[in-house]
């Protein structure tokens, strides 16, 4: 009789089973418990901002409304002066009813604080919660893509993709690149070698990867490809999941020049030729240089068979002006909702 004791294969399906179906229910448990949260926020917000336009109230009745609330449920956050005005802030750039709609209430509290921090324009702030709620952003990550002006990077690199690519994925491969590239976590000068960028790239690949946006799958650096007896090295060689298609990275110190097309266009025919399966679709590349001049690009572009797109990349960001706004920040919300334990 076999021992009871030592978990059979179908025991241990059956517990691994278990186990991914608890968390997608503690998962899903914790997304109901901020959906509920998000939208009672909304509602009080909803509720000082009527009162106070209907009624006249002034901003002393948010003092007064966080004590009373306090006082009536002591063991439970977020009802600081602070936080209130956070609430009635979401009201205003959220009025609609149909706020429960919006990708925006479903991210966490403190994803919509920062939302409401750093972007005056509500458009914009739902554009980043879209984006946000899609690919899973922490807020860290969302402060940072903020902070890059990510909406007017995205989609923006040179390319021949509609004259080279179907509709469909043309749209899919336009946005999938940015124009530029932001590498100032590598912490390199602004001369440093292609070598040194590209080791440090993938040093960094996580942060790299994250750069480059949602699908790129790391395959190799200096990927080595051999036609007619010589050898050639691929500076960065990623598989878009998305796309599902190769995409060949290379990167230049110096300002774009006709030439590189001619060099990537030759990569691409041998990975089209040597790596890519039947069910792929055809590989992409992309020209990473210090500068780009928009118009020579253009035309370089249009006589190359392959797909392949252009943008500059930034060692150092260039940081703009920082936003102002009226509403406590972030750290100070964190810091009160400390001080209430």
């Amino acid at each position: 009789m076999p021992d009871a004791t030592l978990p059979s294969p179908d025991y241990t399906a059956w517990l691994a089973d278990l186990k991914k179906r608890v968390e997608q229910a503690r998962q899903r448990a914790v997304l109901s418990v901020n959906r509920e949260l998000v939208m009672l926020y909304w509602q009080i917000g909803r509720d000082i901002l009527q009162r106070q336009q209907q009624q006249g109230w002034g901003a002393r009745v948010i003092d007064r409304l966080a004590r009373d609330l306090r006082a009536t449920f002591p063991d439970m956050k977020g009802f600081s002066p602070r936080n209130l005005k956070y609430m009635r802030a979401l009201a205003e750039a959220w009025p609609s009813g149909e706020f429960v709609q919006q990708a925006a209430a479903q991210l966490p509290w403190f994803h919509l604080c920062t939302l409401l921090d750093k972007l005056k324009s509500n458009e914009l702030r739902e554009w980043y919660a879209s984006q946000a709620a899609e690919h899973g952003w922490s807020r860290n990550i969302l402060v940072m893509q903020i902070e890059t002006r990510l909406h007017e990077r995205q989609g923006c690199a040179v390319s021949n993709f509609a004259d080279r690519l179907p509709p469909a994925h043309s749209d899919l491969a336009r946005d999938a690149l940015k124009d530029p590239y932001i590498f100032d976590f590598l912490g390199l000068a602004e001369d440093a070698q292609e070598r040194d960028i590209e080791r440090a790239l993938t040093q960094h690949i996580t942060r790299f990867l994250l750069e480059l946006g949602a699908g790129f799958a790391f395959v190799g650096r200096q990927y080595r490809l051999e036609v007619g007896g010589d050898e050639f090295f691929i500076d960065l060689l990623f598989y878009h999941l998305k796309l599902r298609c190769y995409v060949v990275v290379e990167l230049k110190t110096t300002p774009f020049k006709p030439e590189y097309a001619g060099q990537l266009n030759f990569y691409l025919s041998a990975i089209d030729t040597q790596l890519k399966a039947a069910d792929d679709r055809p590989s992409i590349g992309l020209l990473l240089c210090k500068e780009n001049n928009r118009l020579v690009a253009e035309y370089a572009l249009r006589g190359m068979a392959k797909p392949m797109g252009v943008a500059e990349y930034q060692l150092l960001r260039e940081i703009p002006p920082p936003l102002t706004t009226d509403l406590p920040s972030i750290a100070q919300i964190e810091a009160e909702l400390a001080s209430d334990e």
